[in-house]
């Protein structure tokens, strides 16, 4: 296999992430070699190798693609070793045991069958006792999968297999960034984010040779934030939309009259909450707007909903329902100010006029101000 030839191109680069797995490196390039031989693939193997053990010299004497970075992450590596990769298709695992490079070819063929990404999925295939802990099994990894079908509409039930393999076109496409465990979500959402074709396929997985790096609970907040953070609807405009809700039947039904719970009177103290709940409800609404709005004139995403918005609401109909906002609560406020004068300043018991009319004037600001900057945001030359 001439991996050391500058002009030689091949079908496949297996690319392994590789730090301290002197015991199990050796034997993953050898399984990889015979099935690049025994299936007539055209391949390479890299490994991209952060190690302080002998994994280097390993990868040397079995005649691999050593990239040596040093750089500390899961997703660093893949990255550091998808710049050096030459295949057309792009060939992910790691090389620790756990994985069967034989059924490399499966994945293969996937893609020549014009599916943009293909996955393993471990639980449709055979797990062997005691390759995955039960918080893993039972827990984190369905949770977390299927927090991204809820988010992204993945049809996917292992979202976390390390074995996959991707188009090397489509992996240009979605400029992969992320440096730790959460690399592995972030390739599937932005192949769904941009339309990509996706498969799984049953494969095997067995006890890991040497010991895990995976630490459950960061790395499985680190999914989670990836998640959220590329998900502004559920970060932003669900929360939003319930606090906002919430608050202003909590204020409307306090206003109307004195109401009571179990016989308790509430009074307007409650009062309150709910316009808190309304005003940072409004606001999160609008990062939400924020988010979307920066992820498609910047990030290439599409949204029908987005875009008729821009089209049909200008920063000047922005300006105008701030300002309409902010004056019907100035006018609230001048006339509490006017009842406090012909009372002759006493005592004023306007508590629920004044806080309906800060709410309206913050309202207004924050519209106003908002306007301005989803139009910095989609501002263009």
């Amino acid at each position: 296999m001439p991996n050391g030839h500058a002009s030689y191109e091949p079908t496949v680069s297996a690319v392994l992430p590789c730090r301290n797995e002197e015991a199990s490196l050796g034997h993953s390039i050898e399984q990889l070699q015979n099935t690049f031989s025994q299936n007539g693939i055209s391949g390479e193997i890299i490994v991209s190798d952060s190690s302080n053990d002998s994994s280097p010299e390993i990868t040397l004497k079995y005649n691999a693609r050593l990239i040596k970075h040093n750089l500390p992450g899961y997703g660093r590596a893949y990255i550091e070793g998808f710049k050096a990769a030459r295949g057309k298709y792009i060939f992910c695992a790691d090389p620790d045991g756990s994985y069967d490079f034989t059924e490399l070819p499966k994945f293969i063929k996937e893609l020549e069958n014009g599916f943009d990404l293909v996955i393993g999925n471990r639980f449709k295939g055979k797990i062997e006792k005691g390759s995955m802990p039960w918080i893993r099994r039972y827990i984190g990894n369905p949770l977390l999968s299927s927090v991204l079908r809820l988010f992204f509409g993945a049809k996917i039930s292992d979202a976390h297999c390390g074995m996959r393999a991707i188009r090397r076109e489509a992996l240009e496409k979605i400029n992969l960034q992320t440096e730790g465990m959460e690399f592995a979500s972030e390739m599937i959402i932005k192949a769904l984010k941009n339309g990509m074709r996706i498969k799984e396929i049953p494969i095997d997985y067995y006890k890991r040779i040497g010991k895990s790096k995976l630490r459950a609970f960061p790395d499985g907040w680190r999914h989670l934030r990836l998640m959220l953070l590329l998900s502004p609807f559920f970060l932003f405009f669900i929360p939003g939309f319930l606090m906002l809700i919430f608050g202003g039947v909590i204020h409307s039904w306090l206003y109307v009259g004195s109401s009571a719970i179990f016989g308790i009177p509430l009074f307007f103290h409650p009062m309150f909450i709910s316009s808190l709940l309304i005003i940072v409800g409004y606001q999160t609404i609008i990062f939400a707007f924020f988010a979307k709005s920066y992820a498609i004139l910047h990030l290439g995403e599409t949204s029908e909903f987005i875009n008729a918005l821009h089209s049909r609401i200008k920063l000047e109909t922005g300006i105008m329902i701030g300002l309409a906002l902010l004056m019907i609560g100035a006018i609230m406020f001048v006339r509490i100010f006017l009842e406090w004068i012909y009372s002759g300043f006493g005592e004023l018991n306007e508590i629920k006029n004044a806080l309906t009319a800060l709410i309206l004037a913050t309202l207004g600001v924050e519209t106003i101000f908002s306007s301005f900057m989803l139009s910095i945001i989609g501002f263009k030359k």
